[in-house]
């Protein structure tokens, strides 16, 4: 995640809210932006170690594949 991702999605949080000073609504909405973004850049990981375990390792393949599920899970709760 870069210093650019961090600065749109505290920009994207505050602007959801008519504030003119930071508040627990924003500062939850930015925790949850950026635990989104992470999670999902974990799953992405796990993501491109299926497609170099498909051809050879298809059982790793697939486990790795319920991690990738897992993880992105973790934002639906």
């Amino acid at each position: 995640m870069t210093r650019d991702d961090i600065i749109r999605m505290a920009r994207e949080a505050s602007s959801e809210h008519d504030y003119d000073f930071p508040n627990i609504f924003a500062l939850e909405r930015f925790a949850a932006l950026v635990a989104a973004a992470e999670r999902e850049a974990c799953a992405k990981v796990c993501d491109s170690e299926i497609e170099k375990l498909t051809q050879w390792h298809p059982r790793e393949a697939r486990a790795v594949g319920v991690c990738a599920a897992a993880i992105r899970a973790r934002g639906s709760k």
